[in-house]
């Protein structure tokens, strides 16, 4: 199987706007699908913004809604898979999730998924955590998994993936400072410890005012699985482009000797 090209949008777009950041997904699709990428993962709450307080509530909307025809239809026009991230609001209208939804290169859903660790006041205030830890899709011959952002700083959480046998694990994420090492040093090992790639995506920059601004610090990546960083973004708007090679999954996974060297009975008190 030849390498997967795939595309990190590291943009955190207009907040408040989902017009104008479906607009520039249509244009990162479109420049990705142009250099051969299969996929495009855009930030974590990427359709409204992150910083958007209150206004959550009102931008929520619910997971077949008007902003996941446009990216279905956005995704079958460049014939390029999407994963991106918006507030859903619940069929009943109760409860609000930081969700995350992939479309495949034909406009059809292949998976969602809500955030199952919440971080911080803003994000513990307004959303309902997800309960389904390991979310997976087939796509270009590889099993994709999702999280968001603080998922990812649970290993146990990743082991999970390991497990169900992901290959590539997309993170849409929202890394603000002075948290910068997590993109930096921890997603690498991460990738290594569990045998799969990790493809990071970010924000960009200062957000919101008062006590509800965060400066996002950008430094997306594409991890490996022997923990090296297959590409990495600086800090400013960009769209990276990085291959997952199958190959070197396939001997990486053959030479390191993690997932079978476990001992789970002596992991019991962890539960």
């Amino acid at each position: 199987m030849p390498s997967s090209r795939i595309a990190l949008l590291q943009s955190s777009g207009r907040p408040g706007d989902a017009v104008k950041n479906l607009e520039i997904i249509a244009g990162a699709a479109r420049e990705a699908a142009d250099g051969g990428a299969a996929l495009l993962v855009c930030p974590e709450m990427f359709l409204t913004g992150y910083a958007i307080g209150p206004d959550v509530s009102r931008l929520a909307e619910t997971a077949d809604g008007p902003a996941s025809e446009t990216v279905a239809r956005i995704a079958a026009e460049h014939g390029i898979a999407v994963l991106y991230g918006y507030p859903e609001r619940s069929g009943d209208g109760a409860s609000l999730y930081n969700s995350a939804r992939l479309v495949g290169p034909d406009g059809a859903v292949l998976a969602d998924y809500r955030k199952t660790h919440l971080f911080g006041g803003f994000e513990q205030e307004w959303f309902t955590p997800g309960d389904t830890p390991v979310v997976q899709a087939e796509l270009g011959g590889l099993r994709v998994g999702i999280m968001i952002c603080y998922d990812v700083e649970f290993p146990e959480n990743v082991r999970a993936h390991a497990l169900a046998g992901t290959d590539l694990l997309l993170v849409p994420t929202a890394q603000m400072h002075p948290f910068q090492f997590v993109a930096e040093a921890l997603v690498p090992v991460r990738a290594f410890e569990n045998q799969m790639y990790v493809a990071y995506v970010n924000r960009t920059g200062p957000e919101g005012e008062g006590g509800s601004a965060f400066e996002f610090v950008g430094l997306s990546c594409l991890a490996g699985p022997d923990g090296t960083t297959r590409a990495r973004a600086g800090r400013g708007e960009e769209l990276l482009l990085g291959d997952v090679d199958p190959e070197l999954l396939r001997a990486s996974r053959a030479a390191n000797p993690y997932l079978r060297d476990r001992r789970p009975g002596l992991y019991g008190s962890l539960n």
